[in-house]
């Protein structure tokens, strides 16, 4: 996943480290009884700068005196070791002790152990998979102990725990022990402002010509655990822009009331205390997931704005129809516009009007035909669609998908303009953004798969 922070201020903490290291002022210790099999192979060391204060110019500042440095190291069986804090540096422990785990492993471990010997002695095929099915069992129910043991203090001050966060399957194992997590769980339990954000590679083995490389956060385990701790998912940022995957049922901008605020645009002015107040340049409804693209600077802001108004962003959404767009004479693609204005007495309602109503024009192309799996577990066909807007209407392709004047086929999970079942979701995500950089001039591009 994409670094959430700047690197810079980190990486020289992380240089400091790696120079302290070398010169064995500070030393990395083993803990655990046994050799461990990573020995040689090498960890990451992490740094993680921050603000006593969410103070707004805190981002600004390049000097360390009224910062808070944490550092710590992947895993739980090493530790950082020496007189960290003549650096000024404060050593960041496991969110979980080596100790917590072992004892929520010994429960089952004697267990395992044995249908491990009995699995290697039996030559039946048939016993060996039963023996082998219950010690996967033992195994998922072990792993289940450990991670029950994980919370994870966010950037929302409010705890997570890692069963919460990784619901429908079991994360892989030494997931939260990577060095972001910890850094960011010590952060947001002190009340402190993450400014800086590094990891390194450090070995003392055949790697170690690789010391010092910078990484960002792992796909595996901390893309997993970050976005929940931070409250959004960060595909790209730099000084003037950020891109993330807005998930559904989170408002892009603040609505009407105090149960209204929490939003895209609160939660990125959380994380960057430096973003302007205002940093929105488009918008996706509340049930609508995927890519969006947000400004932190005024002018970077103002030239994305003129990209919009100039048709020159380009987007592109996935939708799951409920129904078969072929049975309704709708060709596997082509091009429609339709004129649509705000239903002033059935707010925020759309209806049409050809007379008064906006230009909405669409382009769409079948991709498949395929089954739906409802929350009750049954099943129906649907329309898999690729809608390609030209223009940027309120509810556009809801309303060309379930208008009588369009497909007449709705959205699953449409509240508006279709039905949406308990447990259900609006099957609408935006896929495909691109547009060009407001401060370089580069071509971005970015491409998220749907989650349904």
């Amino acid at each position: 996943m994409f670094a959430p922070f700047d690197t810079h201020r980190a990486y020289k903490v992380c240089a400091e480290l790696l120079n302290q290291l070398n010169s064995n002022k500070i030393r990395l210790t083993n803990t655990a009884k046994t050799k461990s099999t990573r020995d040689g192979h090498g960890i990451m060391l992490g740094a993680l700068v921050a603000a006593k204060s969410p103070s707004p110019d805190a981002l600004t500042r390049d000097d360390e005196q009224e910062a808070v440095i944490l550092v710590t190291n992947s895993g739980i069986r090493y530790r950082l070791e020496g007189d960290l804090s003549s650096y000024g540096f404060t050593y960041v422990e496991p969110v979980v002790s080596a100790c917590k785990i072992d004892g929520a492993l010994n429960k089952n471990d004697a267990k395992i152990h044995e249908l491990t010997r009995q699995i290697q002695e039996t030559e039946d095929a048939e016993i060996r998979s039963c023996l082998s099915k219950e010690r996967s069992a033992l195994c998922d129910e072990s792993l289940k102990n450990v991670f029950a043991l994980y919370n994870f203090a966010c950037a929302d001050k409010k705890m997570r725990s890692l069963n919460e966060i990784c619901t429908k399957s079991l994360p892989p194992t030494g997931t939260g022990d990577c060095c972001a997590p910890k850094l960011l769980n010590y952060a947001y339990s002190k009340g402190l402002t993450p400014l800086s954000m590094c990891e390194v590679f450090y070995s003392k083995g055949e790697n170690s010509s690789r010391n010092g490389q910078i990484f960002d956060p792992c796909d595996e385990r901390c893309a997993l655990i970050l976005p929940h701790m931070l409250g959004l998912h960060i595909l790209y940022r730099d000084s003037d822009i950020v891109v993330l995957n807005k998930q559904s049922g989170l408002l892009s901008v603040p609505g009407r009331g105090p149960d209204k605020q929490d939003c895209v645009t609160s939660r990125l002015r959380r994380l960057y205390p430096s973003c302007m107040e205002q940093p929105s340049v488009h918008r996706l409804d509340m049930e609508t997931s995927g890519l969006m693209v947000y400004a932190l600077n005024a002018q970077s802001q103002r030239n994305l704005r003129i990209q919009f108004e100039k048709n020159q962003v380009h987007k592109k959404y996935i939708a799951l129809l409920d129904g078969v767009l072929a049975k309704k004479g709708i060709p596997s693609r082509g091009t429609k516009e339709l004129f649509f204005r705000l239903d002033v007495d059935n707010r925020p309602h759309q209806i049409w009007d050809e007379v008064n109503g906006k230009s909405a024009v669409t382009e769409w192309e079948i991709l498949n035909v395929e089954n739906y799996t409802a929350p009750d577990n049954s099943l129906r066909p649907a329309t898999r669609v690729l809608f390609i807007p030209h223009t940027g209407r309120t509810h556009q392709l809801r309303l060309i998908s379930a208008d009588e004047h369009g497909f007449g086929c709705p959205i699953i999970g449409d509240s508006l303009y279709g039905k949406c079942e308990k447990g259900e979701r609006l099957m609408l995500h935006a896929s495909e953004l691109s547009f060009t950089h407001p401060s370089t001039g580069q071509k971005m591009e970015f491409t998220l798969p749907a989650p349904f």
